[in-house]
């Protein structure tokens, strides 16, 4: 990835769409192509190999959701849906597919830009071992987790759970993706009562400063990401 100008890949049969975010991505430094179909992103992709894709769902060949399952064995590049439609089943299914992030159109530019960053960024923490966030430090190696200089003891699946959304770190995933992650279930209701619970105790120890936004964020009915923040040096 060249860190000066990302390439943004910008997928959207919608030719006016496309303009728009064209020309305000450029602006902000990042280089930007476009594809308008289902097949134009599968021929460019493996060519272009781009930072970042924003691919709309409704494409009138192949429908985004499908693209980004073919995509996925080809390519890791993050992958932020955007679509008209809102509903949780669309975002489960289109997360399960392997997108990193959905907005519903149309969307607020600022936010897209936040999703962008936060795509690139986590793309730049892949290999790092030792995670910060806030106050929070996550040392993966040493499978040790500190708020600050404060150690903080984590049951084995809270351990495992907050060890997949530090891989994962701002990527937004199913409920049903980290079931099957920790307790190899995916769709049983016990497996996701236990997940709800077990992200409840984790937040509880983790967020501990009312006065900041919480490191584990919820999207109510479908996952939890893991907020990358600028990390803080203990005084």
């Amino acid at each position: 990835m060249n860190d000066r100008h990302p390439t943004i890949l910008i997928v959207d049969d919608e030719e006016v769409l496309r303009h728009i975010l064209r020309v305000r991505l450029t602006a902000r430094g990042y280089l930007i192509h476009e594809a308008g179909t289902g097949e134009d992103v599968l021929h460019t992709v493996p060519v272009l190999r781009p930072d970042v894709i924003v691919l709309d769902i409704g494409l009138p060949d192949i429908d985004g959701i499908e693209v980004t399952r073919r995509l996925r064995p080809l390519v890791q590049t993050p992958i932020i849906i955007l679509s008209v439609h809102a509903t949780e089943a669309d975002k489960i299914a289109a997360l399960d597919a392997g997108a990193d992030d959905y907005l519903t159109k149309p969307c607020d530019l600022g936010e897209l830009l936040d999703r962008i960053q936060t795509a690139l960024s986590r793309v730049a923490l892949k290999d790092v071992r030792v995670f910060a966030s806030g106050d929070l430090v996550v040392d993966l190696s040493r499978q040790t987790v500190k708020l600050g200089e404060d150690p903080i003891p984590l049951t084995v699946a809270e351990y495992d759970l907050l060890r997949i959304l530090v891989l994962n770190a701002g990527r937004l995933l199913t409920q049903h993706r980290l079931a099957q992650e920790v307790w190899r279930e995916s769709s049983d209701e016990d497996s996701l009562q236990m997940l709800r619970t077990t992200i409840s105790t984790l937040r509880q120890k983790l967020d501990v400063d009312s006065t900041r936004p919480r490191l584990i964020a919820v999207e109510p009915g479908v996952g939890y990401r893991l907020r990358i923040a600028p990390s803080i040096s203990p005084s």
